[in-house]
């Protein structure tokens, strides 16, 4: 960011399949924001870390949803981190490290009431209110809670198991008792969740995965906690427990591909009188405060463990991070680093 102006992305061109560098989102340039630039009751961000998410892809899609698609020529939605360089808002000082919805941007002006100051327990660290106490954990927090209803003794199956909401999934269900099986997708993620406290977990890229899969669940499932969709939807359909409960938090293997494919034996549903049901966390919006105590808690007693992909190059790098995300370069949290910063934020 030069003196003079700063950048933004912007979405130029909605795709059809998976997102294109250089031709999905452009960056715009413009005149740097000042203080000046504030109403009253406003602040100006500098942003710090950028959230990426699977939402995201969702998000650019002209269709009705439960968020209005990001627009052309709208600059890109999505969670960050910042700092406070100036404010016209009595809640909120220069200095301040700040979390909201502030988009793919360098400086950002938003309202005090669209923000949030950080607040870390003591072990905790910035990125963390994007990933273990921001929207990813809050995500896991609610579905394997108050969807999938966990309790001691239940078997719990959790795909997509070594990214941000997975990893919390199976370590929440993990302290609340269950035995889980996470699936990955490489032999290293899966020894990341062997040591996250997983009792089994099977890389669904390797030969022979359903048939080892079908093995782990002689059992059958009781909770099925799905970030993918697809064949391994399918599969965990067919070893359901009767009155399993399916809790649909995303289909990211879906979310790019120009024909989807969907599981063909829905009919388990009707059989196993399956409850299958999808959430989105603003659901719960209510409860965030109570749930972040309780994951801070769980942080700093050393019971949920967390890793990040931090990816470097600034709003440049954004877009090819994201397309990276669907191809599942990142173990735990995917951020990108606009501009490295030691903040910690307020300590609970």
């Amino acid at each position: 960011m030069s003196q003079s102006t700063y950048q933004t992305v912007v979405l130029a061109q909605r795709p059809t399949a998976n997102i294109v560098p250089g031709e999905t989102f452009r960056l715009k340039t413009d005149p740097l924001l000042t203080e000046a630039d504030l109403k009253d009751g406003q602040v100006l961000i500098e942003t710090l870390y950028l959230s990426l998410d699977p939402a995201m892809r969702g998000w650019l899609k002209d269709t009705r949803s439960y968020l209005p698609p990001v627009q052309l020529g709208e600059r890109m939605r999505g969670a960050a981190i910042g700092k406070i360089i100036a404010s016209k808002a009595a809640s909120f000082a220069v200095g301040d490290y700040v979390a909201g919805v502030t988009g793919w941007t360098e400086l950002a002006i938003a309202d005090a009431t669209s923000i949030t100051r950080l607040e870390l327990p003591p072990n905790g660290k910035l990125t963390d209110a994007l990933g273990v106490l921001g929207m990813t954990g809050l995500t896991a927090y609610f579905g394997i809670l108050e969807v999938g209803k966990v309790k001691a003794g239940d078997f719990v199956v959790v795909s997509g198991a070594a990214g941000a909401t997975g990893s919390v999934v199976c370590q929440i269900a993990k302290i609340k008792g269950a035995k889980v099986l996470g699936l990955a997708g490489s032999d290293e993620k899966v020894k990341w969740l062997q040591e996250l406290g997983c009792d089994e977990a099977l890389n669904y890229k390797a030969p022979g995965f359903a048939e080892s899969f079908h093995e782990k669940t002689t059992d059958l499932i009781d909770v099925f906690f799905d970030n993918v969709g697809g064949e391994i939807l399918e599969l965990a359909l067919a070893k359901a427990k009767p009155h399993a409960r399916f809790v649909m938090c995303g289909a990211i293997s879906q979310y790019n591909k120009t024909i989807p494919s969907g599981p063909r034996n829905l009919t388990q549903v009707i059989v196993n009188r399956i409850r299958m049901e999808g959430f989105i966390v603003l659901d719960f919006a209510a409860q965030y405060g109570t749930a972040r105590k309780e994951l801070a808690q769980w942080l700093a007693e050393g019971k949920i463990q967390r890793k990040e992909t931090i990816v470097k190059g600034g709003l440049a790098a954004a877009e090819q991070a994201l397309l990276g995300l669907f191809e599942g370069i990142n173990t735990g949290k995917m951020l990108v680093e606009i501009k490295a910063d030691e903040g910690s934020g307020s300590k609970l």
